[in-house]
């Protein structure tokens, strides 16, 4: 089981994500923008800078639903490696089955 802090901490940066999602992408179109003039992209640039930083996506880690574990994340069912061989050898999962040679 991962730390408490560390899951509350990575909830507060989603709701930092959600918050900002539209500024942030309208001030990065801003300041991609070839067309406009550079002072313009420039302050688009540095207003982006100003942002939180836990505003940003790449800040997001994803983790277990159930145990909250950082790595060996599965995106498609949102568990750990761990969990999936548990709920699996459980019968838990339908379709997937604990595999022995």
């Amino acid at each position: 089981m991962a730390k408490v802090s560390a899951i509350d901490k990575n909830k507060k940066r989603k709701a930092k994500i959600e918050q900002y999602a539209s500024k942030r992408a309208e001030l990065k179109k801003t300041s991609e923008d070839v067309s406009l003039p550079a002072e313009e992209r420039v302050k688009a640039m540095i207003k982006l800078s100003e942002l939180p930083r836990n505003s940003s996506k790449v800040r997001y880690r994803n983790r277990c639903a159930l145990t909250g574990r950082p790595r060996a994340y599965h995106r498609h069912l949102g568990i750990c490696r761990i969990m999936i061989r548990e709920l699996a050898s459980w019968g838990k999962i339908p379709g997937l089955k604990k595999s022995s040679w």
